[in-house]
């Protein structure tokens, strides 16, 4: 039997031209009034993936999650949950639970209550309800708080006491809305390895909608970059990070340098891009696709992959620039360096503290160099 560690590295099943989607989002646009919320999207999304909606407020992604967990319904276009039509389909006859950012738990029901209610709303016979109760107990370690009030829980375990009761009715697919933005960054952090832990057990698809970068590219197997109702990139979050498909997903994911410039020259698959400015040449052999001389293109390179130092490189007339030393930002296990060129921009990179002293380090005023490699950024033009 496979760890769950190992299906996860072999999980992929959007590479497979066979495979077919557990939720299928055909064409689907929502209007209010005249505003379109979501804007003929498609999307894919496959049976035990654990997927995140990522965007800024008002980009559509909580709109979309109420149309799969049936609050709401498509304007236009249809959602297919295991091959079945959803329009018209209320929510509670859909194969899907929705866990809220609030929780909703009842406040005078202990913790076994709380889990068991939507079980004695089916029906369940009283002994399959308390089967279930104590699996779920179990499942998300909350044994010794059965007989607690939500009042008497930290938020945390609150957060778990939600989860339990949306998959004690094991439903086909978990909808998860900001199931994390109620606990401090230390829990959150903690929470994430747990939440994706437990969807591999339960072997559910779980669909959540975040505007937390981190969160969702610590959990997700595939990221849905949304912007004004649309899906701009659909990826990994190795994908999305390393290899945007355009400068609005570049932007809002992580930290970038973003630099506009021409293509001044283009052979053998390298491209030398000229940037005014700065009279800088940047020079890359990672474009993925076919550009023209003369072609106006972007560069986006992440702070991580700028190196900076007193002395200047080996090749100081390309992927390089002199600048003061700005400001200096200590995180422990990283430090973040601000470089002003001649010109007025700020160039951010990052350092790895990889050592637990440094000799000469940096220091504010410092006239420095940054340069990188042929293959560290990426030329985007959309």
């Amino acid at each position: 039997m496979k760890s769950l560690g190992s299906f996860r590295r072999t999980f992929a099943p959007w590479n497979d031209a066979q495979a077919k989607p557990f939720i299928a989002i055909e064409n689907v646009t929502k209007k209010f009034g005249d505003f379109a919320a979501v804007n003929d999207l498609s999307l894919n999304i496959y049976n035990r993936e654990f997927f995140a909606l990522l965007g800024a407020s008002g980009c559509g992604k909580s709109t979309l999650l109420r149309m799969l967990a049936g609050f709401e319904e498509p304007t236009s276009g249809r959602i297919l949950i295991d091959g079945q039509d959803m329009r018209g389909i209320p929510p509670y006859k859909r194969p899907v639970n929705m866990m809220f950012q609030s929780y909703a738990l009842f406040p005078h029901m202990t913790v076994e209550g709380n889990i068991a209610f939507g079980l004695k709303q089916e029906g369940m016979a009283k002994a399959d309800i308390e089967a279930r109760v104590a699996e779920m107990l179990k499942l998300v370690k909350l044994e010794q708080f059965a007989k607690r009030k939500p009042h008497q829980l930290s938020g945390g375990q609150r957060q778990r006491v939600a989860l339990a009761r949306c998959v004690a009715k094991r439903p086909k697919v978990l909808l998860l809305d900001e199931p994390l933005g109620a606990l401090d960054k230390k829990l959150r952090e903690e929470t994430q390895f747990e939440l994706m832990d437990l969807q591999m057990k339960l072997g559910l698809t779980f669909v959540v909608v975040t505007h937390d970068q981190e969160e969702a590219m610590t959990m997700a197997d595939r990221i849905a970059v949304m912007d004004k109702g649309k899906v701009m990139q659909v990826a990994t979050p190795a994908e999305v990070y390393e290899a945007p498909n355009s400068k609005f997903v570049a932007d809002f994911i992580g930290n970038v340098n973003m630099f506009e410039g021409t293509a001044a020259s283009v052979a053998g698959g390298k491209i030398d891009i000229a940037v005014a400015p700065e009279s800088l040449t940047i020079r890359t052999d990672s474009a993925s696709k076919s550009f023209t001389a003369g072609q106006p293109v972007g560069f986006a390179i992440r702070p991580e992959k700028i190196r900076v130092s007193r002395k200047p490189p080996a090749d100081p007339s390309v992927n390089s620039a002199q600048g003061e030393l700005y400001d200096i930002a200590y995180f422990g296990d990283m430090t973040v360096f601000h470089v002003k060129l001649e010109s007025g921009r700020i160039i951010k990179a990052a350092s790895l503290n990889a050592v637990r002293t440094v000799e000469d380090p940096l220091g504010y005023d410092d006239t420095v160099w940054v340069n990188f490699d042929t293959d560290a950024g990426i030329v985007l033009t959309a």
